[in-house]
Formats: structure tokens, sequence, C-alpha cells
């Protein structure tokens, strides 16, 4: 088997076993994972550095959250947050028992898009009297979660849409009403 291969398969290992997982329970030992991949612990090691770095590579092998990072030029910062959300929320739909299962480093918002969208919010004023920067980004990083998703959600309590758009509602408490 090639390195690519042998990747792959950790991969594939560590992801089923973390799904397969009971609610609460530890992610599965680096052992265990390598016994299902049909491979050493001292090659998971060699892939991946540490069991932290294999949650990571598992977490970055699922859709990407839509950045809106590119898409500002033309974009109203409030179609930016949308896009923020939106693009959330499909990463996280896509795979919520994976995510419910692993650590919250590998469920973690991109803080620093929610950094720069709620920079973008303050250049063209549209933030709410009294809102700092610091709510902003807060306020963003949280509806952007895996938490308030699967909150939302709850394996089809909801559908996608309508998660998206009470998390849009939540995040315009930030938003400076318009006349």
């Amino acid at each position: 088997m090639g390195a690519l291969e042998t990747r792959a398969s950790i991969l594939k290992a560590a992801r089923e076993l973390i799904v397969a997982a009971p609610p609460g329970a530890a992610t599965p030992s680096l052992g265990s994972i390598a016994g299902r991949a049909g491979v050493s612990r001292l090659s998971v090691y060699h892939h991946f550095g540490s069991k932290a770095g294999l949650e990571t590579a598992i977490a970055a092998a699922a859709p990407a959250i839509v950045t809106t990072a590119g898409q500002a030029a033309g974009s109203s910062p409030q179609d930016l947050v949308r896009l923020r959300v939106a693009g959330a929320c499909e990463r996280w739909a896509a795979d919520p028992a994976l995510f419910r299962r692993l650590p919250a480093a590998g469920r973690d918002s991109d803080h620093e898009a929610d950094r720069q969208l709620a920079l973008a919010l303050a250049g063209a004023d549209l933030l709410r009297p009294g809102c700092s920067l610091k709510e902003a980004e807060d306020v963003i990083s949280l509806v952007a979660s895996f938490e308030a998703f699967d909150r939302m959600h709850g394996d089809g309590r909801r559908s996608v849409h309508a998660v998206v758009e009470i998390l849009i509602r939540l995040a315009g408490s930030i938003l400076a009403s318009r006349p």
C-alpha cells in the first residue's frame, strides 16, 4: 500500500470508529484506528503526528466552510453574513454525526474569517450602535458554529434552510437597523 492509500485508509478507519462511538465516548485510540486500517500505530504517527493531528485531518476532509474572502467585491456585508452562515451550515449538515463526536477543535468556526467579516461590517458602518468589533466577531462565530447548527437542526428536526434563516436573524442582532 502506498503512502496516499495508507493515509486514506487511516482517515477512513478513524472516521468510521468516531461515528460508531456512542455519544459522549472518548474518540477511539490510535491503536484501535491503526488496527481497523490494517497499519501500525507508527504509521498513524508518521502521517498525522498525533491524535489531534489526525482529528484535524478528519475535520479538514469534510466539506470546507464557504469563506467570504474573495467575495467582498460586489457583495454587501449583509450578504456576506448570509454566505458565512449558510456555508457553515452546509458543512455541518454534510456529516453531523462526525462533527458531533469530534473534539471542539475539529468543528471550530473559522475565527479569522469571522474577524474579517466583523471588520467589513464595522467599516461599512453596519454594526448597531454600541456593538463592539469583538461582540460582532463573537456573534458571527456563534451563529456559524457547529453547536448552534446542531441545536437548531437536531438531525432533521428543522431543514438546513430553516436553520440558516434562524441563525441569520440571530446574527441580525449585531446589525444597525436601517430606516
